[in-house]
């Protein structure tokens, strides 16, 4: 049977008090769409509101996989996103939050949206997330009432590259909340690839790092 991904973006369009325009980053959601879509898995996109996503990073356009994405059906599928809460997210096999600034906007607290990652890691679906897209795992309380990052080894877009990218624009540090709720906290070196895996749970740290993230959720899939 295919393999269904959900992809869960924001519906952000600024940041900041300065109104810093933004979406979610371009690599960050077509990388791995690509690793997905070359292995035929099936591929939705959702939002919170069910407006149309924005993107951000279009000056990448001309990235194979990037264009790939704009130019194809991962675009045009992206600008029609479902609402949330419409979604029977217990069909997919996994569910993934790409970054940009955008989820550190409206993906930090949505009580909707904390429920459906719980609901989706105990049933041992797998969730993943890049860059500022691990903001999504903040708040979210499993059934015996612990975080979901507790103890997980985890990455996102970190305190360095943050302060050399937006950081009068984002109005809390990820990394700082990350591990402030119990998650064991992985990096590299700024802007370099890095991905990890603990159990069905897959992070990145940074937009280099979107493939590998897809190819880790693509692991986990081909292996069930």
């Amino acid at each position: 049977m295919k393999k269904k991904v959900l992809i869960i973006v924001s519906n952000a369009n600024a940041i900041g008090p300065h109104n810093r325009r933004t979406g979610s980053f371009l690599p960050e959601v077509a990388h791995p769409y690509d690793v997905w879509d070359k292995a035929g898995y099936q591929i939705d996109f959702a939002s919170l509101t069910g407006d149309t996503p924005y993107l951000d990073a279009l000056n990448l356009a001309g990235d194979p996989g990037n264009l790939r994405f704009l130019t194809g059906k991962g675009w045009e599928d992206m600008q029609k996103a479902a609402k949330l809460e419409t979604v029977d997210v217990s069909t997919y096999d996994a569910i993934f939050f790409p970054g940009g600034l955008a989820p550190m906007v409206d993906l930090a607290e949505a009580p909707l949206l904390k429920k459906i990652i719980a609901e989706t890691y105990e049933r041992g679906a797998v969730v993943s997330a890049v860059c500022h897209g691990p903001v999504s795992l903040l708040n979210v309380k499993l059934s015996d009432g612990s975080y979901l990052v507790n103890g997980k080894n985890i990455s996102s877009f970190t305190t360095v590259e943050e302060d050399n990218y937006a950081r009068a624009d984002v109005s809390f540090d990820l990394q700082t909340a990350l591990t402030a709720q119990g998650a064991i906290y992985h990096t590299v070196d700024p802007w370099q690839a890095f991905s990890i895996t603990d159990g069905n749970l897959v992070t990145g740290q940074n937009p280099a790092s979107g493939t590998g993230v897809g190819e880790k959720v693509k692991a986990l899939l081909e292996a069930k």
